[in-house]
């Protein structure tokens, strides 16, 4: 794949997962050039200088919160789910840092942990909160967000977004869970998007395999391959059954 919009390899350490955005065992994080470059391509298909904001199989919160830090001026509001109460939990966290206090909450924590526990990395860290705190109110200021538990596969009310952006579940560190059709996941999730989302919504969906199968009769308006990773992007309404 050639970079269409984050063609600058620009320095994101701050944003590795782990740095200042909490981390756990068992929630990976995702490639920060690839995050800004697909939400750009997808943004121009929306059509609207601002989007809604949604990962319906957040994890974390990582993706989700760094497109918001990423695109501050371009997002009004951020929504992340899962399935997984703890997930929920670590992803309001990491949302959490969407706005000026959480950010200087965690400069704080960060330089606690260097103070208490001797590690001079921390400072780093902290220095980069700080950063980040700085990067949000120029871009626009505190961005509005919510982590809530659902089921993919069982949406049923309205979603009120225009963009999703997710990477869903591969096998090794990630796993289904929830009310997991038997043969395809994948098909299941946008089928469920499709119902929910408004018809002028895209759907970026990534995964790690060699390319994202999509329903029968369902053409994407663009296909993303990186490394081991691809990507497509598709219309809500062209998933509306």
């Amino acid at each position: 794949m050639t970079y269409r919009y984050a063609v600058e390899r620009t320095d994101r350490s701050a944003l590795a997962s782990g740095q200042v955005l909490r981390s756990a065992p068992g929630f990976p994080g995702f490639p920060v050039r690839l995050a800004s470059e697909l939400f750009q391509r997808a943004a121009v298909h929306v059509g609207r200088t601002s989007v809604r904001l949604w990962d319906p199989c957040c994890g974390s919160g990582y993706l989700a919160t760094v497109l918001g830090l990423l695109h501050r001026e371009r997002i009004t509001a951020v929504r992340a789910t899962d399935i997984d109460p703890d997930a929920v939990g670590l992803a309001a966290r990491n949302l959490r840092l969407l706005t000026a206090e959480g950010l200087a909450e965690r400069e704080e924590e960060l330089r606690r942990a260097a103070r208490d526990f001797g590690r001079p990395s921390y400072v780093e860290r902290a220095e980069d909160a700080r950063g980040l705190a700085r990067g949000l109110a120029e871009a626009g200021g505190d961005l509005s967000h919510e982590a809530a538990v659902a089921d993919v596969f069982t949406l049923t009310e309205p979603v009120s977004a225009d963009l999703v952006v997710t990477d869903v579940p591969y096998g090794d560190m990630t796993h289904w869970s929830g009310e997991v059709p038997g043969s395809d996941p994948m098909g299941a999730t946008l089928a469920s998007l499709g119902r929910v989302l408004p018809p002028e919504a895209v759907i970026v969906i990534t995964a790690r395999t060699r390319r994202v199968a999509l329903p029968e009769g369902v053409r994407a308006l663009e296909r993303v391959k990186i490394g081991n990773r691809a990507a497509a992007l598709v219309r809500a309404r062209d998933l509306a059954s």
